[in-house]
């Protein structure tokens, strides 16, 4: 059976008190999850997070980003020898706004993905297209080409590893949605892409996630579909009672 996922993605949000008080507050509030629960904190959280994730069983850490480079003379980058060091268990990697406002393409995405399986951790590689992509009707051969030319030169044992999170680039921050019809439509897509490449055993095993102005009131219709295993949440993980209800969906 695939594990159901709910990552919380805070983005460049939360002074240092308040992250450890969204945490807290999400711990405390709540029955043990049905499934994993990941929090994407910012970089200046993660040591803190990790002591408070101590002893929970379905609870993990993820970091935002890292860089392709194991170190060097990158200044205010971050290594994925410093994310392990700090007790990271995954890296968000792929996101619209890296790729959008950072530049980063599939061949860098593809030199992260090996660095943070390298090290141990696993990779939430996200793709989606864009609103001119979706109303052309090409959407599902762009996102094809974004996990082709960044994952699929990984072996079996690798690839298993890694956590898929299908973000409509017309639904982040926009309050739009894609219908969980969409959003089955995209994910049984991408399940049979993997499977052509992988076979039937990795892609039925494999976790994909939707992402995209995911919420309380959406998220459970969402979650039904049968090829979508959770969630990749951004405004609603920055507040406890939604996150937890959006937890409580899986």
């Amino acid at each position: 059976m695939r594990q159901k996922i709910v990552a919380g993605n805070w983005k460049m949000n939360k002074t240092f008190q308040e992250g450890l008080d969204l945490v807290s507050a999400v711990l405390e509030n709540g029955e043990e999850p049905r499934g994993l629960v990941v929090f994407g904190a910012p970089y200046v959280h993660l040591q803190a997070v990790a002591q408070l994730l101590k002893g929970q069983k379905n609870y993990r850490l993820a970091a935002q980003n890292c860089h392709q480079e194991e170190k060097g003379a990158y200044t205010g980058e971050i290594s994925a020898d410093m994310l392990v060091s700090v007790g990271a268990d995954f890296v968000i990697l792929g996101h619209s706004e890296r790729r959008q406002y950072f530049e980063e393409g599939s061949a860098m995405l593809a030199q992260k993905t090996d660095l943070v399986l390298q090290k141990g951790m696993r990779p939430i590689f996200c793709c989606g297209e864009p609103l001119g992509i979706r109303e052309s009707n090409t959407h599902v051969q762009y996102v094809a080409a974004q996990l082709k030319e960044s994952l699929f030169h990984l072996n079996e044992f690798d690839f298993a590893k890694v956590v898929i999170a299908y973000e409509p680039i017309w639904a982040i921050g926009t309050g739009r949605t894609a219908s969980s019809d969409q959003a089955q439509e995209m994910h049984a897509a991408i399940r049979a892409l993997l499977a052509e490449k992988y076979g039937a055993a990795v892609a039925d095993s494999t976790s994909i996630l939707y992402g995209g102005s995911c919420n309380a009131q959406n998220a459970q219709e969402l979650f039904s579909m049968p090829d979508v295993d959770g969630g990749l949440i951004g405004g609603a993980s920055l507040k406890p009672d939604d996150f937890r209800a959006i937890i409580n969906a899986m």
